[in-house]
């Protein structure tokens, strides 16, 4: 072993540097947090050759002053944290002070600035450079503000260089940052060029239209004509942003934006309680897009568990993952059909147009996904009663007339209002019901929409009932870990609510005596290990009620409307009443769409009227 030694400045900071620097996008992120946290409102960056050549930015804020510019470029050096009760509240995007001498030890790095509060009109650029990174100070033109310039990324570390991608890739790493930190702060104008080429030119965005403007540039329009808005309160927590529609989903999660505090954010809990909430209504193998903030106490959450500042950890993360849950599901329940171009616009068009599908190499686009093949369906049809059952008709109903006068007047006469999903005209194929609303046609797959309502009154009278429990004439002994049965112990109570009880019997060991009904036949064992190992990694567990709502698609799917017998206008009309007042009405049980709509605009293009 070789004696102990203190190790140079620059091989200490290119240590850290291994963990903060790895492409010129990580490098952007943190001289942007760093200006956003200076109070920038204006903030310019220039990339040549995707970042390896230059990365420079500069931005308005409030500057460094001369001298504390030496002093920016070592190690551990902040203005945002002075006290160690300062890291129980961090405000601010960085606070490790590492950030400028870990970059400046890996490249040739340049700052200059002036301070908001000199009287001077002169800045100062300060640079380190040899194996101590010794500074040197010169003065400079400079407004108030700061510039930091990147240059040779990697030029000394040469087996770090060879790991960068091409210019392409490495720019669009760079392009991903931006957008990223300008869906955080509307209020902050950023400008992008690329080899003296303008890229990204996104202004301030203070009202509401201009803030929907820049998601749009970001995420794509039809993000933004697919998706509801997010206002929830509660226990000290805000969720605010917009979601997805569940029929505008994506192949890949390349479209999520989750920020705690105004940081980005990648969190298990995060996850977990989004994907919860949208698995009742999305596709398989399906993702879905969201731009969300959430907001709470800083104190709450530890932001200091990483070295990038990606992961951090909530003080009581039962209440985030519930509070987050709860509200997505919510919203999405309660978005029904709506006439179209209201505020939830539900003209359930594809997630992506095919030319983003094609650029993407996405084989499985949404136009072939829900053109599949239909699920095996019965002979006979049901027909709405009275008292809101359905019935099975012996032989075809009479047809009835189309549109009568009176619903004719509530569709064109601008008198009283028209139901979103208008009056139906026909069937086709004894499959789909063609409807027209005032703006144009719907089209209703009638097997699909009754197995979404079906499915959701069995749910509301599951739950409107004292939910039954079974008791297992033999209690299951299982053999778990202790850390398993102090969870089971310890959430004794819930699981019963839930129809599970467990009982603890030994130190490494629990005893099922009760399972729910409708899951007495499954495999209790397995159903027992997967709901304890949820619980302890994170604090819930959904799979009781999955489990229950899986038997309960699956009955709900037998008792549906089925094809190949015709529905009277009347019958048709009211699955439709049924569909706009049920719950998540836009997708069945297996997330395919329930229904889509063409507006008359869209009709005439296809047959080309008006040229």
């Amino acid at each position: 072993m070789n004696r102990i030694n203190r190790l140079s400045p620059r091989l200490a900071n290119q240590i850290a540097a291994g963990e903060v620097v790895e492409r010129p996008a990580s490098v952007l992120k943190e001289l942007l947090e760093n200006s956003l946290d200076a109070g920038a409102r204006r903030v310019d960056v220039e990339v040549e050759q995707g970042g390896k050549k230059l990365l420079r930015v500069r931005d308005d804020g409030g500057g460094i002053h001369k001298d504390d510019l030496a002093l920016a470029l070592s190690r551990h050096a902040t203005s945002k944290i002075s006290r160690p009760e300062d890291l129980a509240a961090i405000d601010s995007l960085g606070f490790r002070g590492e950030a400028l001498a870990s970059i400046g030890s890996v490249s040739r790095l340049e700052l200059s600035s002036r301070a908001a509060e000199t009287d001077s009109e002169t800045g100062w650029t300060v640079r380190a450079e040899g194996q101590q990174m010794e500074t040197s100070l010169e003065p400079c033109q400079h407004g108030v503000g700061a510039t930091v310039e990147v240059r040779d990324l990697f030029f000394n570390t040469p087996a770090r260089k060879k790991f960068l991608k091409t210019e392409r890739t490495e720019f669009g790493r760079i392009d991903e940052v931006l957008k990223r930190l300008a869906l955080s702060r509307f209020d902050v104008q950023f400008n992008l060029r690329h080899n003296q080429r303008t890229v990204h030119e996104l202004r301030p965005a203070l009202s509401e239209l201009d803030q929907r403007r820049r998601i749009g540039l970001v995420c794509g329009p039809a993000f933004l004509e697919n998706s509801v808005e997010v206002d929830q309160r509660a226990a000290g927590l805000r969720l605010w942003g917009w979601i997805s529609l569940p029929a505008f989903s994506r192949s890949q999660a390349d479209l999520q934006y989750f920020y705690v505090n105004g940081r980005i954010v990648r969190d298990k809990i995060v996850s977990h309680a989004i994907r919860q909430a949208y698995q009742d209504v999305l596709y398989q193998g399906r993702h879905p897009a969201y731009v969300l903030f959430l907001e709470l106490d800083p104190a709450a959450v530890d932001v200091n568990v990483h070295p990038t500042k990606h992961e951090v950890r909530f003080r009581d993360s039962r209440l985030v993952h519930d509070f987050l849950f709860r509200s997505l599901h919510r919203e999405l329940a309660d978005i029904k059909p709506e006439v179209p171009g209201s505020n939830q616009l539900s003209d359930q068009v594809p997630p992506e147009t095919s030319r983003e599908a094609s650029e993407r190499g996405d084989s499985e686009p949404w136009a072939q996904t829900a053109a599949q093949a239909a699920l095996p369906l019965r002979d006979a049809a049901p027909i709405r009663e009275a008292g809101g059952e359905y019935r099975f008709p012996t032989q075809a109903s009479p047809a009835s007339p189309a549109v009568t006068p009176e619903q004719y007047a509530k569709l064109f006469g601008g008198g009283e209002e028209a139901p979103p999903l208008g009056y139906a005209l026909a069937q086709l194929h004894g499959v789909y019901i063609l409807a027209q609303n005032r703006d144009g046609l719907i089209i209703v797959d009638m097997h699909a929409a009754h197995e979404r309502i079906t499915y959701e009154r069995m749910k509301q009278a599951l739950e409107e009932e004292s939910l039954r429990r079974q008791n297992l004439l033999v209690p299951l002994s299982l053999a778990v870990s202790e850390a398993e049965a102090d969870c089971a112990e310890a959430h004794r109570e819930s699981l019963l609510a839930l129809g599970l009880e467990l009982e603890r019997v030994a130190a490494e060991s629990v005893v099922v005596r009760q399972v729910p009904a409708l899951l007495k036949d499954g495999d209790i064992e397995q159903l027992v290990r997967d709901v304890l190992s949820d619980l302890l990694e994170f604090g819930s567990s959904d799979r009781l009620e999955n489990r229950r709502n899986e038997l309960l698609s699956t009955m709900a799917c037998h008792g549906s409307v089925r094809a190949n017998r015709r529905l009277g206008i009347d019958e048709m009309n009211a699955l439709l009443r049924d569909m706009e007042a049920t719950e998540r009405s836009g997708q069945c049980n297996h997330g395919r769409p329930t229904w889509v709509w063409q507006s008359m605009d869209e009709l005439d293009k296809l047959f080309l009227r008006g040229r």
